[in-house]
């Protein structure tokens, strides 16, 4: 056999023995992504304080909820932020008879965009929602701390030059939401790259005239979701919450709420909402409203959107309807409402 031939058979041979014994090296595999996991906090602060009696005109029931969403990493950092408020105004006569039709539906600013008018009357030329968006990524990446440490004219408008540029709004009332937010953050399942949502809407249906035997009431009824979405759109965390803000008046228009308040969201008064007596599975509203949220961790919208009711608006599938019995439209919708304008 020529040499040549023999030296090159014996060198593949070699080789293929090499490959027998493991000596060729088989790559790594891909290592995943690193998740960092944060915590899921909001916080609602609602006031009455620009309402007023009926007199020469009409009166007026207005409710105010400053609602902001937050993520917050191990170190206490915000590594996002969602800004919204809810705005409704109801309006009454001197004699003490609602006045907006009870079917009127209330959206928030974010939802409002333009509409909300802020822009004409502002010196930047700015909506509300866009200053809102502004501040919300200024906070990112800053502790409350620093957040609190923001310097504010006794107006309470910022000073610094850079925020003044694209936020002219006045802050007290978002940075203390924002310390309420963080300081009531959990461990829900959210990641530090999750995008972060709020949905709102607030109906009025249940207000009623003032009688000579009861006072009227003018009834803001908001809904709440708070939702982090991952890169896919599926839910990583989930809060929901209501509030009643209730201004009273009796048949001459004037008005019989403290407008002082406090006004609680359903999830801080708990057991004193009173749910649990009426509901055939012995649970609070509150109670109810958790488990709706654990229910849709790990669903997208679509699945939300998706889930069976009755007519009358409850939960069909049993397995759900054994833990929420409360009607959970509006948690749906504003489920959908969060990943619209999550950030």
């Amino acid at each position: 056999m020529n040499k040549k031939l023999l030296l090159v058979l014996v060198l593949v041979m070699a080789m293929l023995a090499m490959v027998a014994c493991g000596g060729a090296e088989t790559p790594p595999p891909a290592e995943e992504p690193e998740v960092t996991a944060v915590k899921t906090g909001y916080a609602i602060m609602t006031s009455a304080g620009k309402s007023a009696a009926a007199g020469d005109t009409d009166g007026l029931a207005q409710a105010d909820s400053v609602v902001v969403a937050v993520t917050v990493d191990a170190d206490g950092k915000i590594t996002n932020i969602a800004i919204d408020s809810a705005q409704t105004k109801i309006n009454f006569s001197k004699e003490g008879k609602i006045v907006t039709p009870l079917d009127t539906v209330f959206v928030a600013k974010q939802e409002m965009g333009t509409d909300y008018g802020m822009n004409k009357a502002s010196s930047l030329g700015k909506e509300w929602n866009e200053q809102a968006n502004a501040f919300a990524d200024y906070v990112i990446g800053k502790t409350v701390e620093e957040v609190k440490g923001i310097a504010l004219t006794d107006d309470g408008v910022a000073t610094d030059a850079d925020l003044l540029a694209s936020v002219t709004i006045k802050l007290p009332g978002y940075i203390a939401a924002i310390e309420k937010a963080v300081a009531n953050a959990q461990d829900l399942g959210a990641s530090a790259d999750d995008m972060i949502g709020i949905g709102i809407v607030t109906t009025i249906d249940k207000s009623k005239d003032a009688t000579a035997e009861a006072e009227g009431v003018a009834q803001a009824y908001s809904n709440y979701s708070i939702v982090t979405f991952d890169a896919d759109g599926v839910i990583t965390s989930c809060i929901i919450d209501g509030s009643q803000t209730n201004v009273k008046f009796d048949t001459m228009g004037v008005i019989t709420t403290d407008l002082a308040g406090p006004f609680k969201s359903k999830n801080e008064l708990g057991a004193d909402y009173g749910m649990a007596k009426a509901s055939g599975i012995g649970k609070e509203w509150n109670e109810q409203a958790a488990a709706f949220a654990q229910y849709v961790v790990g669903k997208t919208v679509a699945d939300v959107t998706g889930i069976a009711l009755t007519d009358e608006g409850v939960a069909a599938d049993a397995d759900l309807a054994a833990s929420v019995t409360v009607h959970i439209g509006p948690f749906m919708e504003n489920v959908e409402r969060a990943y619209t304008f999550a950030r």
